[in-house]
């Protein structure tokens, strides 16, 4: 593994004297540092504020790519996504998506639907708890035919991971605002906090109870019902029990017409 220490050393010169910078600007210098450092394909950070819709800060997607992973996924799917539950918890660091995400990951309706359309092979991310209870998360991606990153490039990404960190705090906090224009513009308001949003009403307005929602969120998490039991405190059996009780009042007989009907209800 090679570092370019002149684009390194270019991209901190970029830097030095700027009290502040754009969103592109400080995307752009953010992509340069890590490119001196590993190989990959994409760099998209979000911004996250709870159950609200992410905030797309910046990216390296062309129109299609866009569509995919930014506009798609913003629409729902990232209430399902190990990042964005991550974010919520408020962890700092660097991770690998596998290692973030439950154990069904991989074979789940949500993976299946959603995110191989990605064409993905790995997915680290920088997560930065910010102001406002935002974390802000950076994330390097390869395709497919790129291949994962070696443990080499890993252990490179989290001996830096503390320096990105200050560097985000410095450059992108006071996004509180951007989120409350962007409820605002969908219609809404912080002050009608009392009334849940709509990712915390659609199970309720299904007749779902407390403990359904619970389990049915986790399993289109990708969770198994073992992991389910676990995460709950209760019994692999009661979990199953749970699941066909939802299954019979929604009327559907899989986790795919689960997973449409959760997005349908969303929007």
């Amino acid at each position: 593994m090679n570092i370019d220490v002149e684009t390194l050393f270019r991209a901190f010169n970029a830097l030095i004297g700027k009290a502040a910078m754009t969103d592109d600007g400080f995307g752009d210098i953010f992509r340069q540092m890590m490119k001196a450092l590993v190989r990959f394909d994409y760099v998209v950070v979000f911004a996250y504020r709870g159950k609200e819709r992410p905030i797309d800060v910046y990216s390296t997607f062309d129109r299609d790519e866009h569509v995919v992973f930014v506009t798609l996924y913003q629409a729902g799917p990232y209430l399902l996504d190990p990042f964005y539950h991550t974010a919520r918890e408020r962890k700092e660091g660097v991770f690998r998506m596998r290692e973030l995400a439950p154990d069904r990951f991989f074979s789940s309706e949500y993976y299946r639907t959603y995110y191989i359309q990605t064409g993905l092979a790995e997915e680290i991310g920088f997560f930065v708890p910010v102001d406002s209870n935002i974390t802000v998360v950076l994330s390097l991606m390869r395709r497919e035919q790129s291949g994962a990153f070696s443990p080499a490039e890993f252990a490179m990404l989290q001996k830096i991971e503390a320096l990105v960190a200050s560097m985000v705090k410095h450059y992108w906090t006071g996004m509180g605002p951007r989120f409350d224009a962007q409820l605002a513009a969908r219609g809404k308001s912080r002050r009608r906090s009392k009334n849940a949003p709509r990712a915390d009403t659609v199970w309720h307005d299904l007749n779902l109870t407390v403990r359904e929602t619970a389990i049915v969120e986790l399993v289109l998490q990708g969770h198994s019902s073992e992991s389910i039991g676990l995460k709950l405190n209760i019994s692999t059996g009661t979990v199953k029990v749970h699941r066909r009780n939802v299954y019979r009042k929604l009327g559907i007989s899989s986790q795919t017409q689960l997973l449409s009907l959760y997005l349908k209800n969303l929007s």
